[in-house]
């Protein structure tokens, strides 16, 4: 996200709140209320790559973050061609997709956390998918 704001948005100055918390533009900032530990539902943008992915309009997650997108700056990260293709119930930012990439998604929970050999999380084998076919 950082990134995106400095090189694709322009942003030179974006910055996380973890790592400079008194910068002037925080794009990631420290969440009103900690996410560790929590389970939550998300709901996808129609679709959209996580809503192919995960074949479904909805998903439950688990968290282990205290920052997030600073509300403040999603105005901004909609001006440019990265979506928002997942939020909470509260409309909180939680999946970004950048558009015609192979596989360009973040999250804020942690995919992992779910994902055991037997049943690999879906964007895990989504990714590696992406990779192999890019690749050939």
């Amino acid at each position: 996200m950082i990134e995106y704001a400095r090189n694709i948005l322009g942003f030179k100055e974006a910055q996380h709140a973890e790592y400079d918390p008194y910068a002037s533009s925080l794009f990631i900032s420290q969440l009103a209320c900690s996410l560790a530990g929590r389970e939550m539902q998300l709901n996808f943008v129609p679709e959209s790559q996580v809503n192919v992915i995960y074949d479904s309009l909805s998903a439950k997650e688990r968290y282990y973050c205290n920052f997030g997108v600073n509300p403040d700056c999603i105005p901004l990260l909609k001006q440019g061609p990265m979506i928002i293709s997942g939020s909470d119930a509260e409309g909180e930012v939680r999946v970004i997709e950048y558009p015609n990439h192979p596989f360009f998604i973040g999250t804020l929970f942690v995919p992992q956390e779910r994902s055991t050999p037997e049943q690999p999380h879906p964007l895990i084998t989504a990714f590696l998918a992406a990779v192999v076919s890019y690749s050939v």
